[in-house]
């Protein structure tokens, strides 16, 4: 298409949840409380670990990783959609939306792979337990997270660059909450299968990949308790693995409805929106809630670092 024969969209229009006017009020309360308790629970759970010294192991390290990364890619949505419903003005630039979906690609594909990386600590844990220190050494624990997060920005790159590599010439309102990859490629006037195509093949080897590793971890685990003679300590070792079990279910099952498959960029309405907020914005506020709920050692942590801070306060 020549050029001159269209103007090029500048900015694009957010539908979000408009056409369910009578619920705008409702809408606003809910994500603004789950946002805020997605806020409260990963800053705590970070600072938790932080400060008590008993959590400075590589499962907490990765688990510290996965609330920063949560609080980053929610947090790339919600205030717009925040700000959208309570002012009703939707529009969002075009630079504006790419660096939305940018920042959003980047962290949940880190943390796909932080997943399968926690799932490979907890088999290293329970079948090495004698050499868990060695084999996940400090250096092997950055080299992992920071291999996590460079898969998602080289995922994020190739994404971002391809969606607006295309031309915009109207109309240019987009049929979610946020600029996700597929609704803004449908607003394109021109030839996107290319683009589409290309979601639909680093989606799938992102979860293919991670849910390879998260599997394959969890059958040797299996494997190991069964070897394990009291019940006791198979009930631990089970214990240590039910939070990471429970997070990357909710987590990966809504990726891959919404993402794997190919037929996804035709995926729109309710639906799509309502399952996107699940894992944008609910599974988030899950997961400190399903470490610290499901974990001994958060809650003990915890508690020892309330009981020293109301030592504190009272010799004060």
């Amino acid at each position: 298409m020549e050029k001159g024969n269209y103007t090029p969209v500048t900015e694009f229009i957010l539908l979000g949840f408009s056409d369910h006017p009578k619920l705008q009020t409702i809408l606003f309360v809910v994500f603004l409380v789950i946002y805020v308790t997605t806020l409260l629970g990963n800053l705590g759970i970070i600072l938790l670990i932080r400060l008590e010294s008993r959590l400075h192991t590589p499962m907490y390290f990765f688990l510290s990783h996965l609330s920063f990364v949560d609080i980053c890619y929610t947090s790339s949505i919600t205030p717009k959609l925040l700000s959208n419903i309570i002012s009703e003005a939707r529009e969002i630039s075009f630079l504006a939306c790419a660096a939305q979906m940018y920042l959003f690609v980047a962290f949940v594909v880190a943390e796909s792979f932080l997943l399968a990386v926690m799932a490979y600590d907890r088999y290293v844990a329970i079948s090495n337990p004698l050499l868990y220190t060695a084999v996940m050494s400090k250096m092997r624990c950055i080299n992992m997270i920071a291999g996590c997060y460079t898969w998602g920005h080289f995922c994020a790159l190739v994404h971002t660059n391809f969606a607006f590599r295309h031309d915009f010439c109207g109309p240019n309102t987009i049929q979610h909450f946020f600029c996700d990859i597929s609704p803004v490629l449908d607003l394109s006037c021109s030839d996107t299968y290319i683009s589409k195509r290309l979601l639909f093949v680093l989606a799938t080897f992102v979860e293919t990949s991670t849910m390879t590793i998260i599997v394959m971890s969890y059958i040797f685990i299996i494997v190991c308790v069964s070897r394990i003679q009291t019940s006791k300590a198979k009930y631990k070792a089970i214990s240590t693995c039910a939070s990471h079990f429970t997070a990357f279910t909710i987590f990966h099952s809504t990726i891959l409805f919404i993402y794997c498959q190919p037929t996804a960029a035709s995926h729109s309405g309710d639906t799509h929106r309502i399952a996107s907020v699940f894992y944008t914005m609910v599974t988030p506020m899950l997961n400190p809630l399903i470490y610290s709920l499901r974990n001994k050692e958060v809650k003990s942590a915890l508690k020892r670092l309330m009981d020293r801070k109301g030592f504190f306060l009272v010799s004060i």
